[in-house]
């Protein structure tokens, strides 16, 4: 369902790589930490209303980026939009979703902080 190789936005993967240079935890945790935040917080992506571009330079293996949690996301973004099939379009709302989680966890200067957002 989401293709093999993924990508964010520029601005998303520099947010990542704050938090692992500010409090030690890497990108691909933050960005799952960031996208389940997103799909609690009731964000739904919007395709027509999406013109962000993916232009990251970081682009891991959907089994990097999701690790463990890679079936339960994929299964996720199917239930919440069934009517997406096209894989790049359900990444771009994986990286949707990650963009707006990590909006409420870029700012934290110390980890004890970071923990106690999520």
């Amino acid at each position: 369902m989401l293709p093999n190789r993924m990508l964010l936005s520029k601005n998303t993967e520099d947010y990542l790589r704050r938090l692992k240079n500010i409090i030690g935890i890497t990108p691909n945790i933050s960005s799952r930490l960031a996208f389940y935040r997103s799909i609690e917080s009731g964000f739904r992506y919007e395709q027509n209303e999406n013109d962000s571009k993916l232009d990251g330079t970081l682009i891991l293996e959907k089994s990097i980026w999701l690790g463990e949690l890679e079936s339960i996301t994929e299964l996720l973004l199917k239930f919440i939009y069934p009517n997406i099939d096209d894989p790049k379009e359900m990444m771009r709302a994986w990286a949707a979703h990650v963009d707006d989680g990590i909006a409420s966890l870029r700012n934290h200067k110390q980890l004890i902080d970071f923990i106690d957002a999520i």
